[in-house]
């Protein structure tokens, strides 16, 4: 006990101050360092799972911008097959077109001539009847003194005959 006072201390007064400060530690412990410990917890919870939510969504951050590539990489993929199959589509199209056109101008040209050898053949059936008309005029004008009425109207209904065969024949 020499040594309490040789640093001036006294055994009552140090006594009570241990127990002070045993008292002070104790509610310090039960009533500060609990709470404070608990928000101290609470924090590094908030400023860990901050972290991870930082980390995250940087990762996302990145995988958007490769996500973003992709699907504009798939667009113009997609544009420019759509692209190729509107050129096709054209070009089958116009060919179809100009087909259809080709064939139009062919058979107008078919029906012109049809018409045109049609027209052909009923001129020449009235060239050949006006030809056949007059023929038996002038050869009733010719017979008219050579032979009785009778006689020319056989010989004209004859000649009137052949031409007629002649013209069934020439078609």
């Amino acid at each position: 006990m020499d040594f309490i006072h040789k640093f001036g201390l006294e055994k009552g007064l140090f006594l009570f101050q241990l127990i002070n400060f045993l008292i002070i530690v104790f509610i310090l412990k039960k009533f500060l360092y609990k709470p404070l410990k608990k928000m101290l917890d609470e924090r590094r919870r908030i400023v860990d799972q901050s972290l991870q939510d930082a980390q995250d969504a940087r990762f996302a951050l990145e995988h958007a911008g490769e996500e973003r590539n992709r699907i504009l990489n798939s667009a113009k993929s997609d544009a420019s097959a759509l692209t190729a199959n509107v050129k096709a589509s054209l070009e089958e199209t116009k060919q179809k077109s100009s087909e259809d056109a080709k064939k139009r101008s062919e058979q107008i040209i078919e029906d012109a001539k049809q018409q045109a050898s049609a027209e052909f053949e009923n001129l020449n059936k009235q060239i050949g009847k006006m030809s056949a008309d007059m023929s038996g005029k002038i050869v009733m004008k010719v017979l008219s003194d050579l032979f009785t009425g009778d006689e020319k109207q056989k010989i004209v209904s004859r000649a009137l005959d052949k031409i007629e065969k002649y013209e069934k024949s020439a078609n």
